[in-house]
């Protein structure tokens, strides 16, 4: 298991906290909770060794059509493929950043 820890700029917005998948499922679990400051913490555990240099541009990609709130990002990957790991990120941050007054504890 790798940890890896990733600091982003970031915008401070209301944000709700955010659960969405299930590490137990074999995939992703996504965790988002609020922070004071601007910038993003992403916090990443994986069974995939040696893959710092895909997250870091995963991220970056990211970033380019969804500029990041300012929030503690936790991620639990057991190899999920890129595209599961794009697809519940960005269910997390729609879910974190949903202004209706909902949160997902």
């Amino acid at each position: 298991m790798d940890t890896l820890l990733f600091l982003r700029p970031a915008r401070a917005v209301p944000l709700n906290r955010t659960l969405v998948g299930y590490v137990g499922s074999g995939d992703l679990e996504v965790m988002i909770d609020r922070t004071d400051g601007h910038q993003a913490e992403i916090h990443i555990r994986t069974s995939t060794q040696g893959s710092e240099a895909r997250w870091q541009q995963l991220i970056e990609r990211m970033e380019v059509d969804h500029p990041l709130p300012a929030m503690r990002m936790d991620i639990h990957d057991f190899a999920a493929t890129p595209g599961v790991i794009r697809l519940r990120i960005e269910q997390a941050l729609e879910l974190a950043l949903d202004n209706r007054g909902n949160t997902h504890d």
